[in-house]
């Protein structure tokens, strides 16, 4: 029996014994390979950059049941490490009244954490989250910048990538979803039909915000347009009260669809869940691991839209993605917003999720008009997500490309 230490996501240690399977993966080869070189140099943060971008959207606006946007304002962080590596986070919150998290919150929250990580270890994720919850109560989704990074600084210092780090893929290829911003009921299914042409079969209407006939009328409409093609998901983002979200529902109860967070708050989705015709996804209402307890406690939901920035980043999102596995909870993989970085970070964490559990992963890339790093975009292509090839993240931005610098530490 040959005993080795194995480097995980979260820390290095524990004892396995070496199999055949082992010893032919090349991801785990790689890290024992470098294994020497965390006990000569623990690769510390020494900088921290902090840049603002706005992100125009193409093909605006993008409307929703409670907010009509035209750009995201961004924050790209980057993390250099002491001994040259460079690691890349970004947060893009979906305007400030969409959720408790807004651009200008999330520079005030990194350039108060900032100073106190410089010097903390890039290979001890779990250290550094816990000490960014020392120094800062909430503001998970600022947290997630500089989770982002780590992870990207550890993947290079191993020479893997970050889907390695978080329990390894199960595919090279993500099925993609498909949200229509709201419009009028013909408008909403021409682009229903568009998209499942272009290999989408998972499409989003957005809905709430105006009179339940006309929701009724644009899911009817996508409906013939689509039929069983697609798999449906009619999501409020908390645009209705219950009396209005049971109207829907059950107008449309021969319309197989996924509710998602038809109300503001997870009591009021559990008290209409049960007089509803259609199963129930919280999105908005999930900010973390305690809120997926607590929506499990409550019996309050089918499953989950996670969003990896809101929930407090990778590592964070991995936990979730556990613990819905073991209670049969499909769930996506998404963020609210963000550029080529938030996008190979949804990648990495969708291609570890069981493929039974995993509903679909979203980034904003089509919405969005310039990539950071055009060599690497992570765009799709017939329905389908490829995993990033690169070490890390596998995204390298081009620094003219991700907005103007506003903090340095």
């Amino acid at each position: 029996m040959v005993i080795i230490f194995v480097a995980t996501g979260s820390h290095i240690g524990g004892l396995l014994t070496s199999l055949p399977s082992f010893e032919q993966s090349d991801s785990f080869r790689a890290i024992l390979i470098n294994i020497n070189k965390y006990k000569k140099s623990p690769m510390k943060i020494s900088e921290i950059h902090i840049y603002q971008k706005d992100q125009r959207i193409v093909d605006g606006p993008y409307i929703m049941s409670t907010m009509t946007l035209t750009s995201i304002d961004a924050t790209i962080i980057k993390v250099v490490a002491d001994n040259g590596l460079v690691g890349w986070g970004e947060v893009s919150p979906l305007g400030p009244a969409y959720q408790p998290q807004h651009a200008l919150g999330a520079r005030a929250a990194l350039c108060h954490l900032a100073p106190d990580l410089i010097g903390s270890s890039c290979l001890h994720p779990l250290l550094l989250q816990r000490r960014m919850n020392d120094l800062l109560n909430g503001h998970n989704y600022a947290k997630a910048a500089i989770d982002f990074a780590i992870m990207d600084l550890m993947g290079k210092y191993y020479k893997v990538r970050v889907c390695d780090l978080l329990g390894g893929p199960v595919r090279e290829r993500l099925p993609a979803y498909f949200a229509i911003s709201k419009g009028s009921p013909d408008d909403t299914a021409r682009k229903a039909k568009d998209k499942l042409a272009q290999g989408y079969k998972r499409l989003q209407i957005k809905s709430g915000g105006r009179d339940v006939a006309e929701d009724i009328e644009a899911i009817r409409k996508v409906w013939e347009a689509v039929g069983n093609k697609a798999n449906l998901v009619v999501d409020a983002n908390r645009g209705m009260t219950g009396s209005q979200a049971m109207q829907l529902s059950l107008a449309c109860k021969d319309i197989p669809f996924l509710f998602e967070q038809p109300c503001n708050t997870m009591e009021e989705v559990s008290n209409i869940r049960p007089q509803i015709a259609h199963p129930i996804a919280l999105d908005e209402n999930i900010e973390g691991i305690n809120d997926v307890l607590r929506a499990i406690s409550m019996n309050a939901c089918d499953g989950f839209g996670l969003k990896l920035t809101r929930v407090g980043g990778l590592n964070a999102m991995a936990t979730i993605r556990d613990i819905c596995e073991a209670r049969g909870l499909p769930h996506t993989c998404e963020d609210s917003w963000g550029g080529d970085i938030v996008s190979a970070a949804i990648l990495h964490m969708g291609a570890t999720v069981k493929p039974a559990m995993l509903e679909g992963v979203w980034t904003a890339g089509n919405y969005i008009e310039e990539s950071y790093d055009p060599a690497n975009t992570v765009a799709c292509t017939d329905g389908f997500f490829d995993l990033p090839t690169g070490f890390g993240l596998g995204i390298t931005p081009q620094e003219d490309r991700i907005g103007h610098l506003v903090h340095s530490f």
